[in-house]
């Protein structure tokens, strides 16, 4: 604690703001603080985290970095942190491999730290040192859900389903509290999926949802969802009232990637990103970070001044890695193509699409958590698909060859066309580099890291038809509002 009173007192006011939610605030009186007395570790953690959660992401990490140089007696959580914001938010997977790796050097017991070292070599595509992490957790807490669920992944990507189903039935009536069965659970389901046991993994699926249903602090509001897609509709009438950003040209060119989740996103920016002249940026926050700020939206996006607009764009540019053209595959910035347009009015959307039934089968099939509230409902998530088909018949009648639709189903039968009409309609040539192999390895940070280091295949193709009678009455509900799952 500081030894100077005004010191401490700004802490104390520091830490009210913090718990307050007014980070901006937080921040100020951290700082004030540190300026009388810089010898405070906890101070300068906090100070950090605030900064995180502002998106002041250099600034954070020398924040944390102090925070260790000042004596934290934990120094492992701050490195955790450091991790965190190297690996999600500036790509920089190998530094936040040595953070991790310094913070096991400090606590070897740190099971956090091994569990995300063990993801961040997933997404990396190194399935012996994710293995190796995980069972590192496992010898320290046998029943950790986490590590079982992601061996299990990396066994069915391996070809090993069935060892995984072995190891899975044993521990699942083992686990420890209902949010680790459900993660058991959906392991447990895919595992099944992968070898054609499809009424058992339905089962076990259809039971992982039910509990993250009946655990999950909010749920899908239908008449809300609907109630946003009537305003995006009614604000965004016509192509001639966007408004365009002014400023000089940059020199970064974004793509945006978007759809339903589960649509082939990951699979599409894998093959794009591998262009000579493209640059794979991943899944970026810096559109719902800005959507956040517009309320009431979309009202408050539709009001922006013309210098607020060019503001917005500058601040998404430097939110942008690298330069030239780069893809932000962030899926549901499908609700924001008019936002997007606003922004960037020669942007290039690639919309991938997907049999909706698939679509919906996926969806279930993944635990998302809170940040995907349909996900567990199957008919929620078709009233999403419904809304989302809705927006997108909207987007496409205002925005017309801009939108550049690329089909899952296209895609995995006939790579070479689907790919080639893609760079057409964004205006780059073509490459065969985006068929091949990649030159470098590339951090694939969704759930479908695994799937898209293999070659393009059609194992997903018309998955849902092993589940049809399970997804009767989703699909029948699409079908009520025109949307067909023939293929």
């Amino acid at each position: 604690m500081p030894q100077d009173r005004q010191a401490l007192h700004l802490l104390t006011t520091a830490a009210s703001h913090l718990r307050a939610g007014d980070m901006a605030q937080a921040i100020a009186a951290f700082e004030a603080s540190l300026a009388i007395d810089p010898h405070q570790p906890d101070a300068w953690f906090n100070l950090g985290w605030a900064q995180r959660a502002m998106r002041q992401f250099d600034a954070a990490l020398q924040s944390y970095a102090r925070a260790i140089a000042e004596g934290d007696p934990h120094p492992e959580q701050a490195l955790l942190n450091r991790a965190t914001i190297l690996s999600d938010h500036l790509f920089r997977p190998d530094a936040a491999r040595a953070e991790l790796e310094q913070a096991l050097r400090a606590n070897p017991g740190f099971l956090t730290a091994w569990l995300n070292l063990g993801n961040l070599h997933e997404d990396l595509g190194d399935p012996t040192s994710a293995r190796f992490a995980y069972e590192e957790v496992l010898s320290r807490a046998p029943d950790n859900a986490r590590a079982h669920a992601r061996l299990a992944a990396i066994d069915v990507a391996t070809g090993a389903a069935g060892s995984a189903i072995a190891r899975l039935k044993a521990v699942v009536p083992q686990a420890a509290d209902v949010t680790s069965r459900a993660e058991l659970l959906f392991a447990l389901g895919n595992a099944l999926d992968a070898v054609g046991e499809t009424t058992d993994a339905f089962q076990a699926i259809e039971a992982a949802n039910w509990i993250a249903r009946s655990i999950a602090p909010r749920r899908y509001d239908a008449a809300a969802q609907e109630r946003l897609v009537d305003a995006l509709i009614a604000g965004y009438p016509v192509r001639g009232e966007t408004r365009a950003a002014t400023g000089p040209v940059a020199a970064k060119t974004p793509i945006f990637i978007c759809g339903m989740f589960r649509s082939g996103s990951t699979l599409a920016e894998t093959v794009l990103g591998r262009h000579r002249e493209i640059t794979p940026g991943g899944e970026l926050e810096t559109i719902p970070a800005i959507v956040q700020a517009l309320r009431p939206y979309p009202a408050a996006a539709l009001a922006l001044s013309p210098d607020a607009i060019a503001q917005l764009r500058v601040r998404y540019l430097a939110d942008l890695p690298g330069d030239g053209w780069v893809t932000d595959k962030r899926c549901d910035n499908f609700l924001h193509i008019g936002l997007i347009k606003t922004l960037f009015p020669d942007a290039r959307i690639i919309h991938t699409r997907r049999n909706a039934a698939d679509t919906l089968l996926s969806t279930y099939f993944l635990q998302f958590g809170d940040g995907v509230v349909y996900g567990s409902d199957l008919l929620e998530a078709a009233h999403y698909y419904v809304q989302y088909a809705r927006l997108m018949a909207h987007w496409r009648a205002l925005y017309g060859a801009d939108i550049i639709d690329l089909d899952y189903d296209t895609l995995v039968v006939d790579p070479h066309a689907a790919v080639s009409a893609a760079l057409d309609g964004l205006g780059l040539p073509w490459d065969a580099a985006c068929l091949g192999e990649p030159n470098a390895p590339l951090a694939v940070r969704t759930a479908s890291a695994w799937q898209v280091r293999r070659p393009i295949h059609r194992r997903s193709l018309h998955r849902w038809q092993g589940y049809r009678a399970q997804l009767g009455d989703a699909i029948a509900l699409l079908e009520r509002h025109g949307i067909g799952v023939t293929p």
